[in-house]
């Protein structure tokens, strides 16, 4: 074309470079007083060249050429439908057109002048749709469609925003499945003759690059909309895509991924979970070594380094952590009888059931999930074996998975320290309490689970005596409850092991005791931080709390009871305390009958109890009577 012969299209060319250059390189330099100043050149630029262009265009076409003249100038007030094919030379012309728009309507966005960035985007799909999608303009028409997504998105317009980006990933699906050709990057368009094209491969990573933010931003649509399922999906396509074209931050992407296998937990899909896990594992490991305590202290860059990587990392240590906490509470569900034990007749029929179909089940999914590149692979799959993604059926199979989370309870802490960190930190240790509680479980030795009992009041016990319930009172008051839940656990057990006794002996009275009362003081310092700071019980209980509460009561009743001593006297004071806590409950209940939902079992047994305990504490009273 002879524009690309003159001194003017040169001009232009170098104009669309420097406000290239100025957009991307330069703006990064601005002061914070005047962020926006190179942002401003650009936009003058792109405003002469857009001016320079028709002026081109009309010289090139001639005055008798006034239909494609009328179509590329703003795309207003005329429609030509599709008759025009989008590389033919009014085609071109408007694409050319076209990308100066784009890149105004960016400009504007990035200013933060919304309402000017969407005007300047809609001129270019008003240039654009009137001419066929051919490899010159299918980058431009998903790129727009891809701004105009994210503009409407952060208005909280999120149909508006789906309806673009729909489109703009049905545009990707079409051109790939009838033409697949490289398309024309952005910036080709402004090239001298004689000067190189971008490099095909460049030009495919650009174009592939703009689909997967396609997938991006419809996965976070999807979220908004509440289709989580999809939004599961195309997250799930977005990270395969950035590791197979190369376009991700290692730390960005392996976070993405661990918060993924997140959502496939809720799910109960532990296959693609765990992937997900082992795939952000190894990609994280791509940000390099973590500095030492020395390096750090010699250097600021070093130090940040190793903050960052301390925590991302430990960051994906607690999602590891939480995928085999879930996996065995899942478990637990179901093989559970309906007092909390393990029901042998389920477990012999679901080992059974999983010989005969997990494997097939395993090879048909695992196909369509995979992450990673030749170089990663392995070592993904390598970390993958390392955990199961079944449901375990048995205690060694629990032991296996409990082991592997336990190890990562040992990494999170490396960031997440007390000292720092200490809602997050409680939370490791929460979360490593459970993981002893479920694998309890699976133990059918009585002692034996017992002491994993131990091991959590271990942990837990002096965090909560140090803890400053004025500042953490809610974390306060869980640790409380689960010590006292614990306590009550343990003290089961020692009822269990008592009875298979003739007679219990001193030591084990004593041990059983005990427990009775760790397990009373706990629920009592629950019950007493619910108290108002004149120490008065609220007559009404605030929803979260109310089963709590009423729990706490019905079990300091139950505990109260079993207390064993030989003394008449304790005996009455034990059980005249226990059925005051069984009145509560009962009494509570009528005056608020809509808590009777929250706690029908515990009311059923104290309304049984406070009709008979009186009849226990007169037998004891006329005893006392008759040794006096």
């Amino acid at each position: 074309m002879a524009a690309h012969q003159s001194s003017e299209w040169r001009t232009v060319c170098e104009k669309f470079r420097l406000a290239q250059d100025l957009s991307e390189v330069e703006s990064r330099k601005d002061p914070e007083n005047n962020p926006f100043r190179s942002k401003y050149k650009a936009r003058d630029l792109l405003k002469e060249i857009h001016c320079s262009l028709k002026k081109i265009q009309i010289e090139e076409e001639g005055e008798a050429d006034s239909e494609s003249r009328q179509m590329v100038d703003e795309g207003a007030g005329n429609e030509c439908g599709k008759s025009c094919s989008g590389d033919s030379p009014a085609g071109l012309g408007a694409a050319r057109l076209a990308v100066l728009q784009y890149y105004l309507g960016v400009n504007h966005i990035e200013t933060e002048e919304l309402s000017a960035g969407e005007q300047h985007l809609m001129n270019c799909l008003k240039l654009i749709d009137k001419c066929t999608t051919t490899r010159e303009n299918v980058s431009l028409f998903i790129q727009a469609r891809n701004q105009l997504g994210i503009l409407w998105a952060g208005r909280d317009e999120i149909e508006k925003a789906q309806g673009f980006l729909e489109i703009a990933e049905s545009m990707y699906l079409l051109y790939m499945r009838e033409d697949g050709q490289p398309p024309l990057d952005l910036q080709d368009f402004f090239v001298l003759e004689g000067e190189e094209l971008s490099q095909q491969e460049k030009t495919r990573s650009r174009f592939e690059m703009a689909y997967t933010h396609t997938l991006y931003y419809l996965a976070q649509v999807y979220k908004n909309l509440e289709q989580y399922e999809r939004a599961g999906q195309y997250c799930h396509s977005t990270l395969q895509r950035q590791l197979e074209y190369k376009q991700f931050v290692p730390l960005e992407w392996a976070i993405n991924a661990a918060t993924l296998s997140q959502y496939y937990i809720t799910k109960t899909r532990y296959m693609e979970a765990r992937h997900c896990l082992a795939a952000a594992s190894v990609i994280a490991t791509l940000a390099g070594e973590i500095p030492s305590e020395a390096a750090a202290k010699e250097s600021d860059a070093e130090c940040e380094k190793r903050e960052e990587l301390l925590q991302k990392r430990s960051e994906i240590a607690r999602c590891w952590i939480k995928y085999c906490l879930n996996l065995m509470q899942d478990a637990k569900k179901l093989l559970e009888d309906n007092i909390g034990e393990l029901d042998l007749d389920r477990q012999e029929e679901l080992k059974r059931a999983r010989r005969n179909v997990e494997e097939e089940k395993e090879k048909g999914r695992k196909s369509a999930i995979l992450f990673g590149s030749s170089d990663t692979f392995d070592s993904i799959c390598s970390l993958e074996e390392k955990v199961s993604s079944m449901l375990p059926l048995d205690f060694e199979e629990a032991r296996s998975i409990f082991l592997v989370g336990q190890s990562y309870v040992a990494q999170a802490k490396e960031y997440f320290a007390m000292d720092g960190h200490v809602t997050d930190h409680i939370e490791i240790l929460q979360d490593h309490s459970a993981l002893f509680k479920v694998l309890a479980f699976f133990e059918q030795d009585l002692e034996r689970r017992c002491k994993m009992h131990k091991r959590r009041v271990d942990m837990l016990e002096p965090v909560c005596k140090d803890l400053n319930a004025q500042y953490y009172l809610l974390i306060c008051r869980q640790l409380q409850f689960e010590l006292a839940e614990t306590y009550y656990e343990m003290m089961d057990l020692k009822l269990a092991v008592a009875d298979k006794q003739d007679q219990p002996d001193v030591h084990t009275i004593k041990k059983f005791n005990n427990l009775c009362s760790s397990s009373m003081k706990y629920y009592q310092m629950f019950l007493d931080s619910i108290r108002s700071p004149e120490g008065k019980f609220p007559e009404k209980l605030e929803d979260d709390l109310l089963r709590p509460a009423l729990v706490a009561k019905f079990r300091v009743a139950r505990l109260q009871s079993k207390l064993i001593s030989s003394n008449l006297a304790t005996q009455l004071e034990n059980l005249t305390h226990s059925l005051e806590s069984y009145n509560f409950v009962v009494q509570y209940c009528e005056e608020n009958p809509e808590a009777k939902n929250a706690v029908e079992t515990e009311l059923e047994l104290s309304s049984e109890m406070v009709s008979l305990l009186p009849l226990k504490i007169n037998r004891i009273r006329s005893k006392i009577a008759s040794c006096n």
